[in-house]
């Protein structure tokens, strides 16, 4: 019997990449079976590149040994391959610089890996961040695509970009008329642009137009969002608004791609134990991701504003990394909050000083907002539980997604953020956003009005007869047909 044609994903090994792309590999398998209870048209290999730190290793591992189990039990072909560590770059000025130069050091490897497969491959598809594969595809004849882990408005800014470059004198916070053409969007604040963008001369901006280029000679991109959530960034994508004289890509909006584990067993969460406790859409959840954290001056100033909002909080507060360390480290409270903060907001108040578990805590009843950093994994889970957010980006494309929530989905209230002093917030501008977006008022209650839909929009993408899943079945459709084209074509 013939083996099943694999689809070759090669994710990077930031969780928010990984995982959504292991997700997405499995919906494509059930979306190749033709309906229930056929057997997929393919089958997935995923390529494990090592990631630089032994902590983030260890993460990456247990990532993968749990999609492992969890595959296996759903009966889907879904297979590993751990690729040779490389000696990774030593001088790079900032993330997207190193992780695209890690890719590049791959290569050989990934080539070897596709060449060596037993299985006919069938497609690659490249994380946002791994667009020079493009050509180990090309070199192997199959199609290649782009895995684009955020939203719609940030693709279109990735493709926007290369041009935006040429056309801007200087530094983009000094661009004349003070607005970025970003296609499908309002016009865009040059603050609300993209971290690695923000000096034009250094290797990340470079990187970012670079991979912003390279997105328009893939096959096509795969986008994780809905066409309902961004509609119109979407046509302007596809109608050529954003590569300006070169094709636009074949578009996929399959989302929103959202890793649901298993309950664990035992008793719930300590979070989730208070907040059941608490009534309804009465609590503001503060949480800023897996590389948000605070230093003193910045949590206090969190503390007076949530102390003077009146409201109920759940604040999942993070210190700074230890020494040698990438990820944050559990908060000391009596460091980072004010004398007696914790006894005089006890009752109506939770701080939790380590990592808690976001997605429980969204689907809680008791949760009203959502004070959040903007990433997109984040945003869309708000999304799912209908809960409407307050934005505080700190870094990568956590700004244009704030701008994006707030002026294009209204499903957020706006906070000032200072960028200039580090992504600084004043207790007087905290308190302001919460008492907004858990009040009464008209700005919080369009912003509920909006996550309300958006939450129904979201689950509807992803039913039997939604718009994601018709995506994830047209990318089937098209990677079979591909193959079986170019094998009559070889005969």
């Amino acid at each position: 019997m013939a083996a099943t044609p694999t689809v070759v994903l090669l994710p990077v090994w930031g969780a928010g990449h990984l995982m959504p792309m292991l997700e997405a590999g499995k919906r494509l398998l059930l979306a190749s079976s033709g309906g229930a209870g056929g057997s997929p048209a393919l089958s997935v290999t995923v390529l494990v590149m090592r990631p630089p730190t032994e902590q983030l290793a260890t993460e990456v591992e247990a990532h993968v040994c749990r999609a492992q189990e969890d595959a296996a039990a759903a009966g889907l072909d879904v297979r590993f391959h751990r690729l040779p560590a490389v000696e990774l770059p030593a001088d790079s000025e900032g993330p997207v610089e190193f992780c695209s130069r890690a890719v590049q050091l791959h290569a050989p490897h990934i080539r070897a890996a596709v060449a060596a497969l037993a299985s006919p491959v069938a497609a690659l598809v490249l994380d946002l961040f791994c667009t020079p594969l493009i050509d180990v595809a090309r070199e192997a004849a199959v199609p290649a695509y782009v895995y684009f882990t955020s939203n719609a408005a940030a693709l279109s800014f990735f493709l926007r970009l290369p041009a935006l470059c040429e056309e801007v004198d200087g530094e983009f916070e000094d661009m004349e008329g003070g607005a970025a053409d970003i296609p499908g969007l309002p016009p865009v604040p040059p603050l609300a642009l993209p971290t690695p963008v923000m000096a034009k001369t250094k290797p990340e901006c470079a990187w970012y137009a670079y991979h912003g280029r390279r997105f328009a000679d893939a096959d096509g991109v795969v986008v994780n969002t809905a066409a309902e959530l961004e509609r119109g960034v979407l046509a302007a994508i596809a109608g050529g608004r954003a590569t300006r004289g070169r094709p636009a890509p074949a578009l996929y909006p399959v989302g929103p791609v959202i890793c649901f584990p298993e309950p664990a067993a035992g008793p719930p969460h300590g979070c989730v134990r208070w907040l059941r406790d608490q009534p309804p859409a009465s609590v503001v959840f503060l949480c800023f991701g897996s590389g948000g954290y605070f230093k003193a001056a910045q949590a206090r100033e969190v503390a007076r504003g949530l102390e003077r909002s009146g409201h109920r909080f759940l604040w999942v507060l993070r210190g700074a990394p230890a020494a040698g360390a990438r990820s944050p480290s559990d908060a000391d409270l009596a460091e980072l909050l004010p004398e007696g903060f914790v006894e005089r907001t006890r009752g109506r108040g939770l701080v939790w000083p380590t990592t808690a578990p976001q997605k429980e805590i969204l689907a809680e009843a008791a949760v009203g907002g959502f004070v959040t950093h903007c990433g997109w994994n984040s945003i869309l889970e708000s999304l799912w539980f209908g809960v409407p957010m307050a934005p505080w980006p700190l870094y990568a494309e956590q700004h244009l997604n704030a701008f994006a929530l707030v002026a294009g989905m209204g499903v957020a209230v706006a906070m000032e953020v200072d960028r200039r002093r580090g992504n600084f917030v004043e207790a007087a501008e905290l308190e302001r956003a919460v008492r907004v977006l858990m009040g009464g008022g008209e700005e919080g209650r369009k912003a509920r009005e909006k996550a309300a839909e958006m939450q129904a929009a979201c689950r509807k993408a992803v039913a039997g007869d939604g718009s994601s899943t018709a995506a994830l079945k047209r990318l089937s459709n098209d990677i079979i047909m591909r193959m079986t084209a170019d094998e009559l074509a070889r005969r």
